[in-house]
């Protein structure tokens, strides 16, 4: 059940800002099935019986946002419920109802004082709880890690100063107490931070460095799903600077800079200039660009996807000035496992 006071229904719908431009971004608040013997009723009207502390305008907002999904898919205020239907109302904030639970998961920490913590996070593992991921999360396994040591905060939950989606492996710094989390929380907003990722993308991308600059916003239709606005009449100003760093004819190794921090940015940009990012499923990548009907091509294809069964993006390295020493810190992730292996892969077939 949701609190009393906590408004389900909002004027404002805003996207993450203190991000590192990969974050999901969507909690579930409300799921629901209607009932068998439910009338056609328009769903504003419909939703105002499951939260009386909201007005019928607010929940029309959320509405119109595209916050409102019925049978998977998005809808509008006038939409008339019929019965069966499954409802769900997904905003950019966790719920407050959720009670973050300790929970023994293996973490990579590879740095550690009394004011934060930097982890080299695996592929695969969800940062925050939310819609879908309620435990076996990042966060559940920092509350145990801290409950587990003795570790004191004055933060009532795990500090995260910033989030990368499930499948994107690399760097992340978590704050344990609130100073520290205020001070590099400053250092995203204002860009300080020093963060390269390293991408597969789809085809050959010709220039060697470039720069990719279009507004980011939520797709119309796909709401799990950003687009790149080039007239700049949705989203927020968004720039990426990127690098080759290989090329393997049908796939290119890229370094990525991120000037902006929007919600799937290198995901949204590179799908924008035709190169989406390999195995990228929410966004096509996982269909072969080209090639298709050669079969010996078409089965390396598929034994890519079984090697690295994610899409390819990986925080390569992450620099900051420390809250109370005031030095510089700046760590590296190394390539993970799978990307590795995808490209020694790679090299083998060109070679043949």
């Amino acid at each position: 059940m949701l609190e009393d006071n906590e408004e389900l229904f909002v004027d404002d719908l805003p996207e993450s800002e203190v991000d590192n431009g990969e974050n999901t971004g969507l909690f579930e608040h409300l799921g629901l099935k209607v009932d068998r013997g439910q009338e056609p009723l328009r769903i504003d009207k419909y939703l105002l019986n499951f939260h009386q502390n909201s007005s019928r305008n607010k929940i029309s907002q959320t509405c119109r946002a595209g916050n409102v999904v019925v049978n998977g898919t998005v809808v509008k205020q006038n939409y008339k419920v019929r019965p069966g239907d499954e409802i769900s109302v997904l905003l950019a904030r966790p719920p407050r109802q959720n009670i973050l639970t300790p929970q023994d998961i293996p973490l990579n920490i590879i740095y550690e004082d009394d004011d934060l913590v930097v982890i080299d996070k695996a592929p695969g593992m969800v940062v925050h709880p939310g819609h879908g991921n309620w435990d076996g999360t990042l966060i559940n396994a920092l509350a145990f890690h801290f409950e587990k040591n003795g570790i004191k905060s004055d933060l009532d939950r795990v500090g995260l100063v910033h989030r990368i989606d499930k499948d994107t492996s690399g760097l992340l710094v978590v704050a344990k107490n609130e100073y520290a989390l205020s001070f590099l929380a400053k250092q995203f907003f204002d860009r300080k931070t020093k963060r390269l990722y390293w991408a597969f993308v789809w085809g050959n991308v010709e220039e060697d460095q470039g720069t990719i600059t279009g507004h980011i916003g939520r797709h119309p239709k796909n709401r799990m799903q950003m687009t790149v606005y080039e007239d700049g009449s949705q989203g927020k100003h968004a720039v990426s600077h990127y690098k080759v760093l290989e090329r393997f004819r049908y796939m290119t190794w890229i370094e990525c800079k991120l000037e902006t921090g929007r919600t799937h940015q290198i995901r949204a940009h590179f799908k924008h200039i035709g190169h989406t990012l390999f195995n990228d499923e929410r966004y096509e990548g996982h269909i072969p660009l080209r090639g298709q009907n050669l079969p010996k091509y078409k089965q390396f294809i598929n034994n890519m996807f079984e090697i690295l069964p994610r899409h390819a993006l990986h925080a390569h390295t992450l620099g900051f000035v420390h809250p109370v020493t005031q030095k510089e810190m700046y760590f590296e992730s190394p390539m993970p496992a799978d990307m590795d292996a995808a490209v020694k892969k790679w090299r083998n077939y060109l070679e043949k």
